[in-house]
């Protein structure tokens, strides 16, 4: 502190002025250094696994073309009734609506010259051999659409928690071994952090039961699924010591 700045501090002083003490930059960085922990380590762990997909979802849908919309949406809602009732009943299955669309389509000149339509029921089950039956039996009414199959959330949770228990272990054994490598004798748990994510499957389209040709309308139609990857992220920081 140079003399002019001793001068006027000590007539700030005396005069009750407030005064703001400034540190010297270098005083001030060495100060944050000193409070930053040292021997603190950061680490993340994962672990992966594919499961097998337990849940299918299969889109039936019916379409029809009319000079009326009231009229078509009559035959549409008539048709989705008869799907419905066919399936209500059926063991291992749920049946319920779909998408519902009725839209016109124009002629050269912009008028409306037909109405079309398009109603949907979509059976979800995780019994695969009992909905593929179904909607085989369904054929007569309404085809199929897409089929997607995915994983149930009782199965993400015994797969999130099987793996949350590997990713736990392997964190704890990189805390270990590293604080080792760095020269100390343990470690404590500062922060962690545990995430899972899974990737969702993408929908699998079926071919139409039209094509399918008509001795196959009532056969089941053959159901696989594949498997979803579940992940489980454990991050956080230790404390080397």
């Amino acid at each position: 502190m140079t003399k002019k700045t001793a001068r006027a501090l000590a007539l700030a002083l005396a005069f009750g002025a407030p005064v703001a003490l400034a540190l010297n930059p270098v005083l001030a960085r060495a100060q944050t250094m000193m409070q930053q922990p040292s021997g603190v380590l950061s680490l993340n762990a994962q672990a992966s696994a594919e499961v097998p997909q337990d849940e299918v979802e299969i889109t039936m849908f019916f379409e029809q073309q009319a000079s009326e919309p009231s009229a078509l949406t009559s035959t549409l809602n008539e048709r989705a009734d008869a799907a419905l009732q066919k399936a209500r009943g059926v063991s291992g299955v749920t049946a319920r609506s779909g998408a519902f669309s009725i839209f016109p389509s124009t002629d050269r000149d912009g008028r409306i010259s037909t109405w079309r339509g398009r109603t949907e029921v979509v059976l979800e089950s995780r019994d695969f051999a009992a909905a593929s039956k179904l909607a085989g039996q369904m054929a007569s009414i309404m085809q199929v659409g897409n089929v997607r199959f995915s994983l149930s959330p009782e199965a993400q949770r015994a797969a999130e928690q099987r793996l949350s228990t590997e990713a736990i272990k392997s964190f704890r054994e990189q805390a270990a071994s590293s604080a080792q490598a760095f020269g100390f004798s343990g470690y404590s748990i500062r922060e962690v952090n545990v995430s899972h994510s899974g990737v969702m499957p993408r929908p699998m389209m079926m071919m139409s039961m039209h094509a399918m040709g008509a001795d196959a309308k009532s056969a089941p139609m053959p159901l696989e699924g594949g498997t979803s990857t579940v992940t489980v992220n454990v991050s956080g920081s230790v404390q080397m010591k």
